[in-house]
């Protein structure tokens, strides 16, 4: 198909009807924008972001009756240090008490490296021929003080190391660290959000661009390739699923080596990463010269449980599985609540998939400031699927979607 068929259709039915004219409009011209080259470390935090962080730490650490929390390199061992050294069978790791400065422990050789790139001040190195692990008891004893400690330990530390940490400090209570990780980075702050709303920006760009540029005999590992560079060339290292009819019925299913004809489905569900800020949109179009009457009311029907599951939002008041039930009624309603297989949303910031998760069971109270996907899907298999993704922040009034969602068919 020639692009100005596609933008025909697409512009009619599928891509171009969004929420607000004018910030389609934006769209568009976003995507001939000069390309934004970023430095590795651009956009950057500034050292006050995380020493707020720390208190806030403390502050819930200090509510818990834990004495000291411990973590190994990661998204949580960022989230308070602004730097990721990456993980080795060389032991790092920050100390953080309830009362008091940070330490981190590492490889005496890293010391000079994590100084200059953390806003932690004192960093701690063992020598290769030492035990790091009595490092870790000296210095968690000195910044706990005298007698017995409650330890929070990051959540995705791996069994080796906390064996090793529980031998050094033998005697301390250990306790899983993910209620306190999780209170921290659940709500999003003014800095995180901004960083959030430009990668949003960049994925629709992306994906709209790369829809633009669909044509006839490119297989789905071709139009992946075409959507990176796309988000590349706005300043930012991402991608995404491309999976073309059928193929769109397997919510994980792609990119592979499936050819694109005419008069199918393609979906695509993208991200792109921006100051260590994620982004998750899925967009589900029509490629051809019409859609079939079957896609316009699967597609309609997954657009209304979308909407049922954002009208319900409200901030302190509604628990995260009010928002995957209302959108799984309006779905099985229509006999096919057995195709909607998985749950509605997840929340996303450092790391695409993180709390609050939008599923049955799930109890918490929407709050201001968290971020999450709304993502109902319908896959029929053998057929093709429809998913329609956008991200939401949950305000002081509502609920505010960060992307720019489709128009209902």
């Amino acid at each position: 198909m020639e692009r100005r068929e596609f933008l025909t259709v697409a512009g009619g039915a599928l891509v171009a009807g969004r929420m607000g004219g004018s910030a389609d409009r934006r769209m568009e011209r976003r995507s001939h924008d000069p390309p934004i080259r970023p430095s590795a470390q651009q956009p950057t935090l500034p050292p006050e972001v995380f020493h707020r962080r720390q208190e806030r730490a403390r502050q819930e650490m200090l509510h818990r009756k834990l004495d000291i929390a411990i973590a190994t390199p990661g998204t949580n061992y960022s989230y308070l240090t602004g730097y990721q050294p990456g993980r080795s069978e060389r032991l790092i790791a920050l100390l953080l008490p309830a009362v008091g400065a940070p330490a981190i422990v590492c490889p005496a050789f890293e010391v000079e490296r994590i100084k200059r790139q953390s806003v932690v001040v004192e960093v701690l190195g063992w020598e290769e021929h030492h035990n790091p692990y009595d490092l870790v008891r000296d210095t968690a004893r000195r910044l706990k003080g005298r007698g017995h400690a409650k330890v929070a330990l990051e959540p995705t530390t791996d069994y080796h190391t906390f064996r090793r940490l529980a031998d050094a400090l033998a005697g301390w209570t250990w306790n899983d660290g993910t209620p306190l990780w999780e209170r921290l980075r659940i709500i999003k702050y003014a800095e995180e959000i901004a960083l959030i709303r430009r990668a949003v920006e960049i994925t629709e760009a992306a994906i709209a661009a790369t829809f633009g540029q669909l044509a006839g005999g490119m297989t789905e590992r071709e139009v992946a390739r075409l959507l990176s560079r796309e988000m590349e060339q706005r300043g930012a290292p991402g991608g995404g699923l491309v999976q073309f009819g059928a193929s769109s019925a397997l919510p994980h299913g792609g990119p592979g080596d499936s050819v694109l004809t005419r008069e199918t489905v393609v979906l695509i569900d993208a991200g792109c990463r921006v100051g260590g800020y994620t982004s998750d949109v899925t967009r589900t179009i029509w490629f051809g010269d019409a859609p079939s009457d079957e896609f316009k009311r699967v597609f309609s029907l997954v657009h209304d449980a979308q909407t049922a599951a954002m009208t319900l939002a409200t901030p302190l008041r509604t628990p995260c599985q009010e928002l995957d039930r209302a959108a799984r009624r309006v779905i099985t309603a229509a006999g096919l609540g057995a195709a909607f297989t998985h749950r509605l949303g997840h929340g996303m910031g450092m790391d695409g998939h993180e709390s609050p998760y939008l599923v049955e069971g799930n109890e918490t109270i929407l709050e201001p400031g968290m971020v999450f996907t709304i993502e109902p899907g319908i896959y029929q298999v053998g057929k093709f699927g429809v998913r329609i993704e956008d991200d939401c922040l949950v305000t002081e009034t509502g609920l505010e979607v960060l992307s720019h969602r489709p128009s209902k068919l």
